[in-house]
């Protein structure tokens, strides 16, 4: 069962928005838009299993039509107890699966305009959980590792150091909450500013 917190389960859109891949029993993935943060999308996949192992689709451009083309594919490997984030692009999009372990994904909206700035969601990967993330330009993004874990992530943009930006991921002015109140954190990521100290020029105006 997907798990979303704090607020309940993504919404399931209607006609063309939600898409069931496939027949019933060969269904490969279901794709429902976020019911809190808009432009967030979660893709439920379905895996296969006999005795040679499991098999498992994690990815379809036609799940997410509307999206950029994704042209970069990355791996991070964590350790138990490591908080990457909170991280964010206004050229890029990500698009987020867990191979291995668990982990606490946090989503911040910070699209200046946006119904829901300010607001943030989390969402369970890995540990049972076959949920794939799509994180729209101007979210910001995070995830804490329960044990060590791997994800591999796809996005809309080849690296671009100029679009690396960061919100503090204890910022007191959002209620961000996480598993672990001292997470293993890069030097980067203990510099990154408080959304309210951000300003208007590096943050992304909400598009609908």
């Amino acid at each position: 069962m997907l798990r979303v917190a704090p607020c309940g389960a993504a919404k399931v859109p209607s006609g063309a928005q939600r898409e069931l891949l496939e027949g019933k029993e060969d269904r490969v993935a279901e794709v429902l838009e976020h019911s809190d943060i808009p432009g967030i999308w979660l893709a439920r996949l379905q895996h296969h299993e006999d005795e040679r192992g499991r098999f498992m689709e994690t990815f379809r451009a036609s799940w997410l039509p509307f999206a950029a083309t994704m042209v970069q594919a990355n791996r991070s490997e964590s350790a138990a107890k490591v908080l990457r984030g909170l991280h964010y692009h206004r050229r890029q999009a990500d698009y987020w699966f867990v191979q291995s372990g668990r982990a606490t994904a946090v989503l911040l909206d910070t699209r200046i305009g946006s119904p829901t700035e300010g607001k943030h969601v989390s969402v369970e990967q890995g540990g049972g959980e076959d949920v794939a993330i799509y994180i729209p330009e101007g979210v910001a993004h995070g995830f804490y590792a329960h044990e060590p874990t791997v994800m591999t992530y796809l996005v809309t943009n080849e690296y671009d150091g100029s679009d690396e930006l960061g919100i503090a991921w204890d910022d007191p002015d959002l209620g961000l909450e996480w598993p672990d109140s001292e997470p293993i954190l890069s030097e980067r990521d203990k510099q990154n500013p408080r959304l309210a100290d951000v300003p208007a020029d590096r943050r992304v105006p909400y598009s609908g």
